[in-house]
């Protein structure tokens, strides 16, 4: 039985709910107006409901182009991270050598600056080296930061996870392969998965380094941020929108359901 000590102060509880209130209010909004009878503007309230432009949105060539490239970007990249960014995880978390901090620190850099700084350095770097604009040099760009969130999941369960668990792997007879497959993957495997859904939603919903790095290509965000320079049917990109918001909200559920159990892993602690 809890007690009154127990519970959050009043003012505590009333700021926490007005920052929930401050931070989902504008989403609500976005939704209520994917339903709207209006074409041409926001209006409050909205004069009628409708679910006709969900039909539309499913209809223009234009939104299933963008959100093909963007699954497919997100896709790479996110596999890239995960192959780059688990085997930089091991190195740094399982060895030791000159400049292992360093090279962290240079690892986590690109999530740490400015997405507008990241992406003049790889337009830069296209342009020297001559690099057409083209699905690659948005899956490098978007690589950066999907890299480092993978990296980051990857190294503090490695850093859990018992170095005694592979010497016993080795001293029974197991290769390599063996090890990684039976003793470290079950061990790293959710920290592997929820930096994947992680990466995943990050790149997919990515406009910043994108516009630098797409050349004339068009993914889902970058529609989406034409469509409210120039608007032909604003409800439509609300609702694509709405569907933004689920794609990215719903791996980032996963990965902290994923990872909450992070300290019940074998031979943790010891």
């Amino acid at each position: 039985m809890r007690s009154d000590g127990d519970r959050a102060p009043l003012l505590l509880r009333l700021a926490a709910a007005g920052g929930l209130v401050y931070l989902l209010a504008p989403l609500l909004i976005i939704f209520v107006y994917a339903f709207t009878t209006e074409e041409k503007s926001f209006v409050w309230p909205p004069p009628g409901l409708t679910l006709k432009w969900f039909a539309v949105a499913w209809s223009r060539p234009d939104i299933s182009a963008a959100l093909l490239l963007s699954l497919q970007v997100a896709t790479v990249a996110t596999a890239l991270a995960l192959v780059l960014g688990t085997l930089t995880a091991a190195a740094v978390s399982r060895t030791r050598f000159f400049g292992r901090e360093t090279i962290s620190l240079l690892v986590i850099l690109p999530i740490a600056l400015p997405g507008i700084i990241t992406g003049i350095a790889l337009r830069s770097a296209f342009s020297t080296f001559s690099i057409p604009f083209s699905f690659w040099t948005i899956v490098l760009g978007h690589a950066t930061f999907c890299i480092v969130v993978v990296y980051n999941n990857a190294v503090a369960r490695f850093r859990r996870t018992s170095a005694s668990l592979v010497e016993a792997s080795m001293d029974l007879g197991a290769d390599g392969f063996q090890t990684f497959r039976h003793v470290i993957l079950p061990n790293i495997g959710t920290a592997l998965l929820a930096g994947g859904m992680l990466a995943f939603a990050l790149s997919f919903d990515e406009v910043i380094v994108t516009t630098f790095t797409a050349g004339q290509q068009q993914t889902l965000p970058l529609w989406m941020l034409e469509e409210l320079i120039r608007p032909r049917q604003r409800p439509v990109t609300n609702v694509v929108a709405m569907f933004v918001v689920a794609a990215t909200f719903l791996p980032i559920l996963a990965a902290f359901y994923l990872t909450r159990g992070g300290d019940e892993i074998a031979g943790g602690g010891k």
